[in-house]
């Protein structure tokens, strides 16, 4: 049988008898420990990450800062609602490690991630949204990528096909543009449907990407697209920025200058970008 992960639960011992006092400054400290907690779920920087310089793209359970990316979890759908990293050419270029294929438990997500269980015998590719490719130019990214928090539920045909040819694209667009931002996740419903495994973890109907070219002249390229298999041209998903947003709720680049944000969520110039 497919093992449940186990939540983490605390637990007061009830052995010992407190007095009323001393049992309310225990309570109070508890509470306001965990408000501190919670105040902190987006992390100190202690790894010169770049990832959440342009701002948060929404809240999640857990906020969790790498090195080679940063993403927002939900326990409820047992995947992040968005993955964020920079990528330039020099990283796409170096090639520090194979990919190692190390699929594990995210032990940094407080109520235990999605499982390998969940997946298994789903039907479903346990599909990257920070690419494993992308995170080839130290050991210690390209290890990052298998977290299952990284992962979500994606067709065999998505993933393999349509999916890995938009992640191959936009390793092209780093090279050419020199310094992107990334932000690719799951359009998320807001009442879960079909989920696999023990852990119910949410099959999304759609997927996105957003791509910020820093390089002058600054752009900004959308996609959504359906989880299941296509032929169709990457072209034919192309979406402005703003439309990502009211798609999934998020807000994107956040710390950019109100005037350019809206310029650059707004617009979209196909021909612009390295296809």
């Amino acid at each position: 049988m497919a093992r449940r992960k186990r939540k983490r639960k605390s637990h007061i011992s009830p052995k010992t008898k407190r007095p009323r006092v001393k049992l309310l400054i225990f309570s109070i400290a508890i509470i306001v420990s965990v408000i501190f907690a919670v105040s902190c779920r987006t992390p100190v920087d202690e790894s010169g990450s770049d990832n959440l310089i342009l701002g948060v793209p929404g809240p999640a359970d857990t906020i969790i800062d790498r090195p080679g990316y940063a993403l927002g979890y939900i326990e409820l759908h047992e995947q992040p609602a968005w993955v964020i990293y920079r990528l330039t050419a020099e990283e796409i270029t170096t090639k520090a490690t194979a990919r190692t294929n190390d699929f594990r438990e995210d032990p940094d997500i407080p109520s235990g991630s999605a499982t390998l269980d969940d997946y298994k015998r789903s039907g479903f590719d346990r599909g990257h949204l920070a690419p494993a490719a992308d995170m080839a130019y130290s050991v210690q990214t390209m290890s990052d990528s298998f977290y299952m928090s990284n992962m979500s539920p994606q067709k065999g045909e998505f993933n393999r096909g349509i999916w890995q040819k938009l992640e191959s694209t936009v390793r092209k667009f780093a090279i050419t543009e020199k310094d992107v931002y990334i932000v690719t996740g799951p359009i998320l419903p807001k009442t879960k449907t079909l989920t696999i495994g023990q852990n119910e973890v949410t099959v999304p109907d759609a997927f996105y990407k957003v791509v910020y070219d820093r390089t002058p002249p600054q752009k900004m390229i959308g996609f959504i697209l359906p989880n299941e298999g296509s032929s169709k041209r990457l072209q034919t998903f192309v979406v402005t920025v703003d439309e990502v947003e009211q798609a999934t709720g998020l807000d994107f680049f956040s710390k950019l200058p109100q005037p350019l944000q809206e310029e650059l969520e707004s617009s979209i110039d196909v021909n612009a970008w390295d296809w």
